[in-house]
């Protein structure tokens, strides 16, 4: 596979080679731990202990940074495994990190309760407003993080600014792109340093796997993170990785149908009268609409919205879904629905990320659209 081939070409083939034993046009789970050698150092394949290379696991790596316009990709056993090894590649006590006023609560709880305890300290900063990153960098500042769009109240990040920022500092930019996933958006080409994802969500799309992803395109830096990789230990099993591989070969039309899905979603509630705030980066008012327009292919399927009657409303909506299933995650082909406060991000309690209490949040799935947009409507009341 080359980079003249298209994304949906790509997402099927790139790393999904022939097996050479049999013509299996999957690759087969190398459920093993140890390879046998031709000789004392005579290495099949460069195979000799799964942790450090496994050929399911290569499949998946060659697929995620031909996806991501990368040189290498890795893969790990869930998307905070992933972040964890890529902040003990990249800081040493006394650096700093710039994370944003909106994230992942279990990336806050990463910073807030793990990484602090290294001597590593961060600031939060508006990553939608680059004066607010630029004035949060320090002398000491060698990592800017940003989700975009953000979780979960949809914020838009200007990559390719930062990323300006960012190379002036001296520092790495980190893009989590986990919800647009690299068929709707990007970074390394818009000047990120790396990707992170949790395959858990799109990429996986089938709620049946949890897994992480860093993609890079600095040789270097991409060797680095593949000898803490290995030396730490936090990699995708062979069977994770070839289901989230499994998945990804339908990425590009389940996206589609997800920003689809969605989008006739936000239609609705923008017009309902119990819902006081939207927040899709596919509405002409977000604030974040232009910059998402410029550096994505369509807006996703992750919506959030505000309701009239606070947290107790909020809720009630929550448990009265049907078809919307309860429950934590995203990016899976059925619908989910939660409350950030009191589920996914009641880690950000008390901080600067906390969310609004009335705030409710879907991963809008790729079902029927009439039949979520009924389900929604006895929800709301």
């Amino acid at each position: 596979m080359t980079d003249q081939h298209s994304f949906e070409t790509l997402a099927i083939h790139a790393g999904n080679t022939a097996d050479p034993l049999t013509g299996a046009v999957v690759p087969p789970i190398y459920q093993v731990s140890t390879y046998k050698q031709d000789g004392v150092g005579g290495l099949r394949g460069g195979y000799e202990y799964s942790r450090s290379a496994n050929p399911t696991r290569t499949a998946l790596e060659e697929n995620l940074a031909a996806l991501e316009g990368g040189r290498r990709g890795l893969a790990f056993a869930s998307g905070l495994a992933a972040e964890d090894c890529l902040l003990r590649t990249l800081l040493a006590p006394g650096d700093h990190v710039v994370i944003p006023n909106d994230a992942y609560g279990g990336t806050f709880r990463l910073f807030a309760k793990v990484v602090s305890r290294w001597g590593v300290e961060f600031s939060v900063a508006d990553t939608s407003d680059p004066a607010a990153v630029r004035a949060a960098v320090t002398p000491r500042t060698k990592v800017i993080w940003v989700e975009t769009p953000s979780n979960p109240l949809l914020g838009i990040t200007d990559i390719a600014a930062v990323a300006d920022i960012a190379r002036t500092a001296g520092a790495r930019l980190v893009v989590d792109n986990t919800f647009a996933s690299p068929y709707l958006q990007q970074p390394l080409a818009l000047g990120a340093d790396i990707v992170v994802h949790s395959t858990t969500k799109y990429m996986g799309g089938h709620s049946d796997v949890v897994g992480g992803a860093l993609i890079a395109n600095d040789p270097e830096l991409a060797e680095e993170l593949a000898y803490h990789q290995n030396a730490m230990g936090a990699i995708a099993g062979p069977f994770d990785a070839w289901l989230v591989l499994r998945g990804i070969k339908t990425l590009a039309v389940r996206m589609d149908r997800h920003s689809e899905n969605a989008t006739r979603v936000t239609d609705m509630l923008t017009s309902h009268p119990k819902v006081t705030k939207v927040l899709y980066p596919g509405l002409p008012e977000h604030p974040g609409h232009e910059t998402a327009a410029k550096q994505m292919k369509a807006f996703g399927g992750m919506v959030s919205f505000r309701i009239k009657g606070g947290e107790e409303a909020a809720v009630e909506v929550c448990n009265r879904a049907k078809l919307f299933t309860l429950g934590e995650s995203l990016g899976g082909v059925e619908s989910l629905i939660e409350h950030p406060g009191r589920m996914t991000h009641a880690s950000v309690a008390g901080s600067a990320l906390e969310v609004p209490a009335d705030l409710v949040r879907l991963s809008v799935g790729i079902e029927s659209g009439d039949d979520l947009l009924a389900d929604l409507k006895q929800a709301l009341g």
